[in-house]
């Protein structure tokens, strides 16, 4: 009766696991990427949503000035996740590789200006 495994049995368990492990890691961090793609499309969603509301309410009271960068960050009912930057009216998403979208709050929308993240081209 054999109560432990051979040296072979364990070589070949170690080898199957780092074969499935270099699969696996790639793909994890090409999922988060696009996690952190898709979280920040949710934002760009969520800053032209609230721009349009607050437009809404500002034209039923008579207010017709336009809504600066400020005003926006200052609509959201979270604050912005570390991928994003603002400098003025100008909204900027760095994603991992370091690619980066703009926005800019003009006339009361939020409009893409440049864009080097995939995923955000159709914004």
């Amino acid at each position: 009766m054999r109560k432990a495994f051979t040296m072979v049995e364990l070589v070949f368990v170690i080898v199957v696991i780092g074969i499935l492990s270099a699969i696996a890691v790639p793909k994890f961090a090409a999922t988060r990427d696009d996690a952190v793609v898709s979280k920040g499309r949710a934002a760009v969603a969520a800053m032209r949503s609230a721009i349009a509301m607050e437009r809404q309410k500002r034209i039923l009271r008579g207010d017709f000035d336009d809504i600066s960068g400020d005003e926006v960050e200052d609509l959201l009912d979270y604050n912005l996740s570390e991928q994003w930057s603002r400098s003025g009216d100008t909204f900027t998403f760095k994603d991992p590789s370091s690619n980066e979208c703009d926005f800019d709050v003009e006339h009361n929308k939020l409009v893409k200006k440049d864009c080097d993240v995939d995923g955000m081209s159709d914004l």
